[in-house]
């Protein structure tokens, strides 16, 4: 049985991240994937759907320059073409990771399944291996509900998704969270007829409601929205398919047909795979692995982190557990993560970004709390770019002046936002973002109208 100091089960970005780690600091390194390299994030998630979603933009923006002056001429897209961009943009990136693999000293990778066999042992493909201390980041994948039909037809996820070579005509999203928000954005920007089926009667309801209303009035311009909806089944129909729902609160019943219907009900933890029980690690009731605030299992030498925790799943939250995992496995003094300060961004049009505690949160907790609100236009360039919607909201502690929560909604959200995350990760308050210069006129300065709005 080969030993090493270091086992990595998960090739994504954040087991890369510790792996590398471990390699570089010379100790034997096994990292364990039996898919492609890079994970979600390079293969089915962050890269080839903002590929995706940058070509959408492109063509809401072309729509809209009316409102500047500019008629512009009929959008043809060529949907082979931009499907064909996006893999070899996910090539490139699964390239550069197989290369940094082959050049690493000290660091294995081991192409198949793993699963426990104990809590110091893995069985790998046919061979055993053991490691010293063992880091879990083996991600999650599509979950799929319990729906009658499911199974028979040829669904699509945001796995799947991705191998299609013609554009459908239509196309009905089961769920209403981020993935399918912004894959409707893209398909319904391309010209396909969508509808976005969910049980909840709008978006992103743990986010802020004056942020999930403008969200949802946009994308109701474009997208057939059936909110408060449950789907009872779905079966092939026509050379595509029929989705019959009910309507929560009425009861009503009705059935909506598509070319094409992608699952969008949110992830599950690949735990499951690996065996955990057999290493006595502890899961949560949705099969997450759970870890304390050092990000720990219960099993002094197994760490857990990246959706396989299910604590915050984006790649950024991801790599930042990764250094800390990593601090904290050979470092005396550890550090805690603060899943307090995670920013997120939903990249529809228009764009989504938040950070820390919505107004409602900040009041449940019974802090006394200043807010402040301001609305693109409010600035000269929000003006000059005719953007009348977008609008920004600041949830600020009245004692100590330190930014609890922001929102955004509007260009460039998620780039806008970084100043506050700075601020925030920094334990600093507003005046360490008022009291500094921006430059004008630039669309950063709806960050210190809306800290200047607090009341």
């Amino acid at each position: 049985m080969k030993s090493y100091d270091v086992i990595v089960v998960g090739a994504g970005d954040v087991g890369l991240g510790i792996a590398f780690r471990a390699a570089a600091e010379g100790l034997s390194t096994a990292l364990i994937d039996k898919g492609n390299v890079g994970g979600t994030c390079v293969n089915s998630g962050c890269v080839p759907s903002k590929t995706l979603i940058c070509t959408a933009d492109r063509i809401m923006e072309a729509a809209g320059d009316l409102k500047l002056g500019i008629k512009s001429a009929r959008i043809a897209v060529d949907f082979r073409a931009v499907m064909e961009r996006m893999r070899r943009v996910v090539m490139s990136g699964r390239k550069g990771i197989q290369e940094g693999l082959a050049g690493s000293e000290n660091l294995e990778f081991l192409n198949q399944e793993g699963r426990f066999l104990d809590e110091h042992t893995l069985e790998v493909g046919a061979d055993k291996i053991r490691g010293k201390k063992i880091f879990i980041a083996s991600g999650a994948r599509p979950a799929l509900p319990p729906l009658k039909g499911l199974n028979d037809i040829a669904y699509l996820t945001n796995e799947s998704v991705l191998e299609l070579k013609k554009k459908p005509a239509s196309l009905i999203f089961i769920g209403g969270g981020y993935i399918a928000l912004e894959y409707a954005h893209f398909f319904s920007a391309l010209g396909v007829k969508v509808s976005i089926v969910d049980r909840n009667k709008t978006f992103l309801r743990f986010g802020e409601p004056e942020i999930s209303e403008l969200l949802q009035a946009e994308m109701a311009k474009r997208v057939d929205l059936q909110m408060g909806v449950e789907t009872l089944d779905v079966r092939a129909a026509g050379g595509g398919y029929a989705l019959r729902v009910k309507d929560i609160g009425t009861g009503r019943k009705k059935e909506l047909l598509a070319e094409a219907v992608m699952v969008s009900a949110g992830r599950r933890s690949n735990a499951d795979i690996l065996q955990p029980e057999k290493a006595g690690i502890e899961l949560d009731k949705a099969n997450f692995v759970k870890v304390d605030q050092y990000l720990r299992t219960n099993r002094k030498h197994i760490w857990a982190l990246g959706d396989a925790i299910g604590r915050a799943m984006f790649t950024h939250a991801g790599d930042k557990e990764a250094e800390i995992a990593w601090h904290n496995a050979t470092q005396r003094k550890k550090i805690p993560m603060n899943f307090e300060v995670v920013p997120y961004a939903v990249f529809t049009y228009p764009q989504i970004a938040s950070v820390g505690l919505t107004e409602g949160q900040a009041g449940k907790e019974g802090r006394e709390i200043l807010v402040g609100r301001a609305r693109y236009s409010d600035t000269v360039m929000g003006e000059a770019l005719g953007e009348f919607d977008g609008l920004a909201k600041a949830v600020v502690a009245k004692d100590s002046g330190k930014i609890l929560g922001f929102h955004i909604i509007g260009p460039q959200a998620a780039i806008l936002i970084q100043e506050v995350v700075n601020a925030m990760t920094n334990g600093a308050d507003v005046n360490s973002i008022t009291g500094a210069m921006h430059i004008f006129p630039a669309l950063s300065d709806i960050i210190t109208e809306t800290l200047g709005n607090l009341e």
